[in-house]
């Protein structure tokens, strides 16, 4: 069903919680990189605009158990403030009678930033009394916090049973609608390009994608063991031995099922990942001393002679060692190639982000997502706990 969003919503003299991903990484006291925080900027714009006070809440790491100074969200709201061009005070807690006292004295275009909610254990356990507490401070509740909607924790389900109407903020609709388009009505062919190093981290993906997809393009580490499911040796490539049944399984249903599923026919092979170079061999004469690190040339064509053909694209993971040089230039033609496709293309983790913006064709991606974990469970068709608790717009 359609959500309601926050374009829905009657915000004028409301308190609105806003539940974010504002998880950057901090350097030396700073934000280092403030991607997420101006993902949420239009939602946040967009209430302030309209005449409400909004309490902003978000998670920042892994505190373990209890408050952690260096986890704090200090930083985040000096940063927040400067993109916002207003002041954006951090309360003192994301709980209890102070920070309760701050959100009420909220006025119409004011944000106040709560603190770490994971600096309470009973965020990340979902517990009812934590969220009816974050629901006391605010009028109507928005989730802009897609990356993580498949967390089931207080302040993106639990919450939404004590704070009501619950909608999705214009990041959230965004991911929805993108991600929507291309699972339930795609133009078609629709490709799938997976990678990254294995296996086990994507069976689901693959046995789901096998059954909507017209081609399924699979490079990285883990198209060594569907390699090895075929009967190649690969040297002393990545292989899963315990996921070689599983890899020969979706072979099969791909092939019963007419879906084109294409692996790499060469490789960049070197002594390991810290080797200087590496060289192009075909996947019949990896060395057995040496490992796949990188597609080679070849598939490389057929990858993007694949590509070429798409109407829509999804793509996650990179197509070998990404982060060293010597092993990155597989993975940056796959990158130009799913730009110049006649296609809309939908890519999500930070590898493959990564990738485009090294390729320098981040503004020929149909869309972006700012998500990792809650992208895969999507596209593996499960029930995010963030989405389902949402309001229906009927």
């Amino acid at each position: 069903m359609p959500k309601l969003t926050i374009e829905h919503l009657p915000l004028a003299g409301r308190r609105v919680f806003v539940r974010a991903d504002l998880n950057a990484p901090l350097e030396d006291g700073a934000v280092a990189d403030d991607t997420r925080l101006r993902a949420v900027l239009p939602t946040l714009r967009f209430a302030l605009d309209h005449g409400a006070a909004v309490v902003l809440a978000s998670h920042l790491g892994r505190p373990k158990g209890g408050p952690d100074p260096k986890l704090s969200l200090r930083p985040i709201a000096d940063r927040m403030g400067t993109l916002l061009e207003r002041s954006v005070p951090l309360a003192p807690d994301c709980v209890g009678e102070a920070t309760r006292s701050q959100a009420h004295a909220l006025k119409a275009g004011e944000v106040l930033l709560l603190e770490n909610l994971r600096f309470h254990p009973e965020e990340e356990k979902n517990d009812d009394g934590f969220a009816r507490q974050l629901a006391e401070l605010a009028d109507c509740y928005v989730d802009d916090a897609f990356a993580a909607a498949h967390r089931a924790h207080a302040s993106i389900d639990a919450i939404t049973r004590h704070l009501q109407p619950a909608a999705a903020g214009l990041l959230m609709q965004q991911e929805l609608s993108a991600l929507g388009r291309i699972l339930e009505a795609p133009a078609r062919p629709l490709v799938a390009v997976l990678g990254g190093a294995k296996v086990s981290d994507k069976v689901a993906l693959v046995e789901h994608l096998i059954g909507k997809v017209d081609a399924l393009l699979i490079g990285g580490g883990m198209a060594f063991t569907f390699l090895r499911a075929l009967g190649h040796a690969v040297g002393r490539s990545l292989v899963e031995p315990e996921r070689i049944e599983t890899a020969r399984a979706a072979l099969e249903a791909a092939r019963r099922r007419g879906v084109q599923l294409t692996l790499p026919v060469d490789a960049i092979v070197a002594d390991g990942i810290d080797s200087a170079i590496g060289r192009p061999v075909g996947i019949r004469e990896i060395p057995e001393t040496q490992m796949g690190l990188d597609i080679g040339p070849r598939t490389v064509e057929r990858f993007t002679a694949v590509l070429a053909t798409a109407k829509t694209i999804i793509w996650n993971g990179p197509m070998g060692v990404f982060e060293k040089p010597p092993f990155a230039a597989g993975t940056v033609a796959i990158a130009r190639a799913v730009a110049d496709a006649p296609a809309f293309s939908v890519i999500g983790g930070g590898d493959t982000i990564a990738a485009v913006n090294a390729a320098g064709v981040s503004d020929k991606i149909g869309y972006i997502s700012t998500a990792g974990g809650a992208f895969l469970e999507f596209l593996e068709g499960r029930t995010l706990p963030g989405v389902a608790a949402l309001t229906e717009a009927a």
